[in-house]
């Protein structure tokens, strides 16, 4: 699959889950202010309610008042008309002649005439008594806590609020009169507030709180977070697969170059060993000695480069499977390092360069296979004589010290062509290699470094560069001591 196309179906999905994302997020939101709002319509509903029935509650007290007043009124000056007013009991019809029906009728126009002035007087003066005698009344007798809790907690049931409350009862002023509860002074503006009595002129209002409103609208909305988490996981799961494919592809590539580049290596010495096989089959060349020691050396060294390049991709396909078959033993660096030295010196001092070492560590024993140690160190100095500058001669140092009283730090650093910031985080990778621009005398597998990684990995150590281009880089392995200090 090409790159653009990869990158294609990414944006692509990408607009769609981000499109599905934001859809469901606005359909939550809507969701939850549709719940919020419709929240606060019941509740204020509630509170008028419970307003309402205050009103009708001290308008009934009133009225059974002045009932027993008028009563007892009329029981001492009119013990006749009261009881004639209150009488209902059916008496019993002796004349059935015309005049008496009317007389009977004119009877019950009267009466009911009566009732009606004394129900309209009795209502007159329960108004008047609630606007002169109503905003002298105690607020507590006005809207007992007890009854108020009761009437609220009917309402809020009849609109379907069952959620737990606190309220309280102030003046116009603000000044409290009573409270159910502590309700925090930050949540003043999540209070529902609703006048009592405000036909006259000292009311009162009514503050309520509902401390588990959130919780109430989330538990109604709930059911949309699954979805948004599948989503969510299901954009996880395409973001690590684009970036598997876009590794693998890359992977690809730096397996094409490998093929290109171990093509490229076994055919010039193959190409030189076949050559002196050749010159071999002349006569002429076999009556020369020095002819066929010069052919017997150059069918040697080709051979030992064969040799190298095999072993370097038989390295790295050991870690393909169960990893290499590591001997740990115990050994002391500052030995394993000046014995490197002793013998790569020879090759430094070829292209004129020279190699120093100084080694400071006072615990230099380290629990590692010796062998595959021993070419990790090659490795790193073969590779600081391949990117040398041509400019300068090469210089390479190796040191050794102690940075903690368990960890022994080896440096190797040279004064080569370095290595750009944004390829450093990627030179252990396997088949990786470093751009070296319009130089095309350094060959190799991009394993050396990759293999370096993975043993001192094995080592249980690290490894890491640091370089600047132009000015040379520096390897640094940290590795456990086998005996801490």
């Amino acid at each position: 699959m090409k790159k653009s196309t990869i990158w294609l179906l990414t944006i692509v999905m990408a607009i769609t889950f981000g499109g599905l994302i934001y859809i469901q997020i606005m359909y939550m939101d809507k969701m939850t202010r549709m719940r919020s709002e419709q929240f606060d319509e019941n509740a204020r509903r509630a509170l008028y309610g419970v307003a309402g029935e205050l009103e009708r509650m001290e308008t009934l007290h009133y009225l059974e008042q002045d009932i027993e007043e008028m009563q007892d009124i009329e029981a001492a000056f009119f013990p006749t008309a009261s009881d004639s007013l209150y009488d209902e009991t059916p008496r019993p019809i002796i004349d059935n002649s015309a005049g008496g029906l009317d007389h009977r009728y004119k009877l019950m126009q009267q009466t009911i005439r009566r009732q009606y002035l004394y129900q309209k007087e009795l209502l007159n003066e329960v108004i008047l008594n609630i606007m002169r005698e109503g905003e002298h009344r105690p607020a507590l007798e006005r809207a007992d806590s007890s009854e108020l809790r009761s009437i609220l907690k009917q309402k809020l049931a009849e609109q379907g609020i069952t959620l737990p409350f606190d309220f309280r009862v102030t003046t116009s002023g603000h000044a409290l009169i009573y409270t159910s509860g502590q309700i925090p002074s930050d949540r003043e503006s999540e209070m529902y507030s609703q006048v009592l009595f405000p036909a006259s002129r000292t009311f009162y209002y009514l503050k309520v709180y509902f401390p588990t409103k959130g919780d109430y609208i989330y538990h109604s909305v709930r059911w949309l977070i699954p979805t948004l988490a599948l989503t969510l996981i299901l954009l996880l799961v395409f973001v690590y697969t684009i970036v598997i494919a876009f590794r693998q592809k890359r992977l690809t590539e730096m397996k094409t170059d490998f093929i290109n580049n171990m093509t490229h290596e076994y055919k010039t010495p193959i190409s030189t060993i076949s050559l002196a096989g050749q010159m071999l089959a002349d006569d002429s060349v076999r009556k020369s000695p020095a002819m066929l020691a010069h052919l017997a050396g150059v069918i040697t060294d080709e051979s030992k480069r064969l040799r190298f390049q095999v072993e370097k991709v038989l390295q790295m396909s050991m870690f393909d499977g169960r990893g290499p078959n590591l001997k740990f033993t115990e050994v002391d660096a500052n030995a394993v390092i000046a014995q490197v030295v002793n013998t790569f010196k020879i090759k430094v001092e070829k292209f004129g360069g020279k190699l120093d070492m100084k080694l400071d560590a006072m615990n230099a024993l380290i629990y590692v296979d010796e062998m595959h140690f021993t070419n990790v160190l090659f490795n790193l100095l073969d590779n600081a004589i391949k990117y040398r500058r041509e400019d300068v001669d090469p210089e390479l140092k190796i040191l050794t010290f102690n940075p903690s009283g368990s960890k022994l730090e080896i440096r190797i650093s040279d004064n080569g062509i370095g290595i750009r910031k944004e390829h450093l985080k990627r030179i252990f990778d396997r088949f990786y290699r470093v751009p070296t621009g319009n130089r095309h005398d350094v060959k190799g597998f991009g394993l050396g470094l990759a293999y370096v990684g993975k043993l001192i990995e094995s080592f249980h150590g690290s490894v890491k560069a640091e370089s600047v281009p132009g000015a040379g880089t520096t390897f640094i392995i940290t590795l456990p001591l086998a005996v801490e200090e």
